[in-house]
């Protein structure tokens, strides 16, 4: 998986390609809890995600409840396996998804 960031201001957003998990969630993971520190607003792009597992669901969750304190945070260009898994694990309820 490959991490693109971009800052903004207090903006974050995060690109990613590739696959999101059990081996490449725990980069991710370490790369928002260096970054997402006075972000009021992270926004993660999913234009060129091709998957994501249970452990990326995981890292999704842990900076939706840092967001939920500091800002918002939002995810873009969803493909539709991935909008699928969202479906089913309910998480279109909890992130926000455009």
């Amino acid at each position: 998986m490959e991490i693109n960031k971009t800052i903004e201001g207090d903006s974050l957003i995060i690109a990613l390609t590739g696959r999101l998990d059990t081996t490449t969630a725990p980069e991710l993971e370490t790369e928002l809890k260096s970054s997402i520190e006075g972000v009021k607003t992270l926004t993660l792009d999913f234009a060129n995600l091709e998957y994501i597992s249970s452990a990326g669901l995981r890292v999704l969750l842990a900076a939706q409840k840092i967001m939920n304190t500091q800002g918002e945070m939002s995810v873009i260009n969803v493909n539709d396996e991935i909008k699928e898994v969202f479906d089913i694990t309910g998480f279109n309820d909890i992130l926000t998804v455009k």
